[in-house]
């Protein structure tokens, strides 16, 4: 059985400016990555999203939790795509980053 891959992310935006960006920059995402993963699920719940994901053949789902001053999320993963999930944590973090930074 594998274990969530879990990111928490830092911020000082606010709950309502970093849904802004969030959901603009999954928006991104979806386009940029979009020959590698299909949206099967995407439920904004006030400042909670819930996702379902199929990458590389493989079924991912979690969420993200958009508090006051930082962004948590936590991906189910299946385990061939676990095994990639300590790589990929650093790069998701940095991509949450990005979508955060003040501009």
């Amino acid at each position: 059985m594998s274990k969530p891959l879990v990111v928490s992310i830092p911020h000082n935006l606010g709950r309502e400016e970093a849904v802004r960006r969030m959901k603009s920059g999954l928006a991104g995402a979806r386009t940029q990555y979009g020959h590698l993963l299909t949206v099967n699920e995407e439920t904004w719940n006030d400042n909670q999203l819930t996702f379902r994901v199929t990458a590389l053949a493989q079924a991912v789902s979690g969420n993200i939790d958009v508090a006051d001053d930082h962004v948590r999320l936590e991906v189910m993963l299946p385990w061939l795509l676990a095994k990639l999930a300590e790589r990929a944590q650093a790069v998701i973090g940095d991509k949450g980053r990005l979508m955060l930074e003040k501009k």
